[in-house]
């Protein structure tokens, strides 16, 4: 409306004092410290007060753009970048990229507005998350290790899909060690801990899911395996062989930390292995430590205690030798035994056999393929007389990629309704199936 001013509370708040300044109720010195100004600045405001009234006292960059504007075109210079480069980004991490590569440096909430007014970005409506136990930091690095697998498409059509293991601390949310592998299994977390343990040492803990490579989730204990083992897996063991203790959350939830960490991987690293043109799981394997230089100077803490308790391997603990698979196997009355498909045959000199019937034995297979049979911590030589065609098990997380190979073998093309009913075309059309 015409004629109308618009002020501040702290513009409102003046006129009083500046009243009794000019009536001479109060110094200009009382008045000035009253306002938090200097006594200069107060006898201007008084001056135009008096001269001009309540207008005088409003701020007169009020209604008028701002002298420290970002120009227009820069705006529209970084979101055509964006749109051009970057489209698939979230506005901080794109940001970040405007600042490495192009050298635009206006803040991530500006770039964010702008990218949602031209329509690049569509802001995330804010979900009712369920309210879980606030559970604090451990002191210091080392102390609990949080372990998981995140299968994605990280090389986006450029290779095919797998899984990433992911190592984070604890206590300052450093990425440890990052492996691509084909899918979780116990002997790709063999392998990725044996570089992890190589690295930094033992650390305390590692604090994993209900996943089979790390527990066994059946109630049977029948098994002379299972009785052996104490009920652990393969994995299990050999950590309780490397004094590191696993403890194995309830719930995603409950291990937060590494899953918000794979969704930041699969946004930021997948990302960065395109603007390198990475294409392989060799190629990513190669990038990611300089990657977790990357991540972890933009997302690590600084922990309560500056005491790094990873240990030492020792001496007596060969990696080589406890990452492997051990299995307790009887010998039978013809001196065979049995492991995956395979019956060997116990080797021995005349006159030792009867005292290794009914001997209970440890069968070692290696990373590399070796496998050996000890008896009481000697070897015992074996050779192989029979081999059974294998009948492989799948667990949630292949059978997917299982039924992709079925599917290519079998040669499947095309589905298609022809009169309501349902046709699945095959390469050979004698073997159409009709649905």
């Amino acid at each position: 409306m015409k004629g109308e001013i618009i002020m501040s509370k702290k513009e409102i708040n003046r006129i009083s004092i500046l009243e009794e300044a000019i009536n001479s109720k109060i110094t200009n010195q009382e008045g000035a410290d009253t306002l938090g100004v200097t006594k200069r600045q107060f006898r201007t405001l008084k001056s135009r007060y008096k001269k001009e009234g309540v207008k005088g006292i409003v701020h007169k960059s009020r209604g008028k753009p701002s002298n420290r504007r970002i120009p227009r075109e820069l705006k529209e210079c970084a979101v055509s970048i964006v749109r051009e480069k970057y489209e698939d980004f979230g506005p901080t991490f794109a940001h970040e990229k405007l600042v490495e590569n192009h050298g635009i440096s206006f803040s991530v909430e500006t770039l964010r507005q702008e990218m949602i007014k031209e329509g690049v970005w569509k802001p995330k409506k804010k979900k009712n998350n369920s309210i879980h136990p606030l559970r604090e930091r451990r002191d210091g690095e080392g102390e609990l290790v949080q372990v998981d697998g995140s299968p994605h498409a990280w090389f986006e059509d450029r290779a095919p899909k797998c899984d990433l293991l992911v190592y984070i601390d604890d206590a300052t949310g450093k990425l440890l060690w990052l492996k691509f592998v084909k899918s979780e299994s116990t002997i790709s977390y063999f392998r990725a801990t044996q570089e992890y343990l190589e690295i930094h040492g033992r650390p305390l803990s590692f604090y994993v899911d209900k996943h089979s490579v790390f527990r066994v989730n059946t109630t049977k204990v029948d098994s002379a395996d299972t009785k052996d083992s104490n009920g652990e897996t393969q994995f299990g063991r050999a950590m309780s062989e490397l004094d590191i203790e696993l403890i194995f959350a309830n719930s995603a939830q409950a291990k937060g930390r590494v899953e918000r960490a794979n969704l930041t991987l699969q946004d930021r690293l997948v990302k960065e292995m395109r603007l390198l043109g990475i294409s392989s799981t060799e190629e990513g394997d190669k990038y990611l430590p300089k990657f977790i230089e990357i991540f972890n100077r933009r997302f690590a803490v600084v922990p309560r205690s500056k005491m790094n308790v990873h240990r030492p391997i020792l001496k007596e603990q060969n990696l080589n030798e406890i990452l492997c698979f051990k299995e307790t196997r009887v010998v039978s009355k013809n001196l065979t035994i049995q492991y995956k498909n395979k019956t060997y045959q116990v080797n021995l000199d005349p006159g030792y056999e009867y005292s290794m019937r009914r001997a209970r034995v440890t069968v070692i297979e290696k990373m590399d393929g070796e496998i050996r049979v000890e008896y009481r911590g000697k070897k015992v030589d074996c050779s192989v007389i029979k081999i059974t065609k294998p009948t492989k098990v799948y667990d949630s997380k292949t059978v997917n990629k299982k039924v992709d190979e079925i599917k290519k073998k079998k040669g499947f093309q095309l589905q298609f309704n022809f009169l309501g009913r349902k046709f699945l075309l095959w390469r050979k059309p004698e073997i159409s199936i009709l649905g």
